[in-house]
């Protein structure tokens, strides 16, 4: 190749990235929106610390799930520490923060869970937030999104996080609040966007295969504070019982046909920008302890989106 088309290939390569940002209008503004995903939602952490090191602006976020932790956690500007408490989780803390429940229709009362977040980042209301901020639960009963625009940040949390069967639902007023994913694993419609910004989603719902087997045998090797919540646990993961079939499996494959469906419909109805898509069938939705590399790749996978975007 010649030194004269060497310089024609260059020459185009910046008339063409000239005319890119002409036409995006060198759009850096990002309205970012964060799925539900168990501890797949680590991912979340990675993703957004890429976004912001390329020199994009978080200007509003929403999220459902876990995707709804994250993104209060990055709206209250304490996304570092909240990112340096989970590196520190293992299988014997994920259990001393759970809070096993009597009761026959969740097992865990998630209480717990929530004290040791507030004990790190403290609670605050969502509109005295310094960016917009909505999370999305599921009303039980109509089976209608709940969309948390103000109040209390943990309130909006917790009912965006409590997953059926496992986390107790949330009450308040005449509503009895179960986890967003149900209706809206992905709310590119809910986040506020302002006419520029760039619609960004991280998408990290998937089938959790081995979730029930690490969870049972995580329970058998630590103490639980009582024999009943055991025994429970033990009747819906039983051992004589093939993994693929028990209520934990079915209940679980369900909701994640069901969140997964749902989130590809969601991309299709509200296209965004940059849409981050990350299949981790390795990983499980209780895998919590495994946050420096859930964290990694969700950095690894928006790093490959916004190059394929800035092409």
């Amino acid at each position: 190749m010649d030194i004269n088309t060497l310089d024609l290939k260059e020459r185009y390569t910046e008339i063409k990235d000239i005319v890119i940002r002409h036409i995006r209008g060198d759009k850096k503004n990002v309205a970012l929106v964060l799925s539900s995903g168990g501890a797949r939602g680590l991912a979340h952490i990675g993703a957004i610390e890429e976004l912001l090191e390329r020199g994009y602006n978080i200007r509003s976020i929403a999220g459902t799930s876990m995707g709804a932790l994250v993104a209060g956690m990055y709206a209250t500007g304490h996304l570092d520490r909240f990112k340096e408490w989970m590196e520190t989780i293992d299988r014997k803390k994920i259990f001393s923060l759970t809070d096993f429940s009597l009761s026959f229709d969740h097992l865990v009362k998630g209480r717990r869970i929530i004290t040791a977040l507030k004990e790190i980042v403290p609670d605050v209301r969502i509109e005295d937030l310094p960016i917009p901020y909505a999370a999305v639960a599921t009303d039980w009963e109509s089976g209608h999104e709940v969309v948390f625009t103000q109040g209390s940040l943990y309130d909006a949390i917790r009912a965006s996080i409590s997953l059926p069967a496992f986390l107790s639902p949330v009450k308040t007023g005449n509503k009895t609040l179960i986890d967003g994913g149900i209706t809206n694993p992905l709310p590119l419609n809910r986040v506020e966007r302002t006419k520029g910004d760039l619609l960004v989603a991280v998408n990290v719902s998937g089938h959790d295969y081995l979730g029930q087997t690490r969870v049972k045998k995580a329970a058998e090797k630590h103490e639980l504070e009582n024999s009943r919540a055991l025994r429970l646990l033990k009747r819906i993961m039983p051992d004589d019982m093939h993994p693929e079939f028990n209520m934990y499996t079915l209940l679980s494959r369900t909701a994640s046909i069901m969140i997964h469906q749902n989130a590809q419909l969601s991309i299709r109805l509200t296209p965004p920008d940059i849409l981050v898509d990350i299949s981790m069938k390795r990983y499980g939705g209780f895998d919590y302890d495994k946050s420096e590399r859930l964290v990694n790749i969700g950095r690894r996978r928006m790093k490959e989106s916004i190059d394929r975007y800035e092409e």
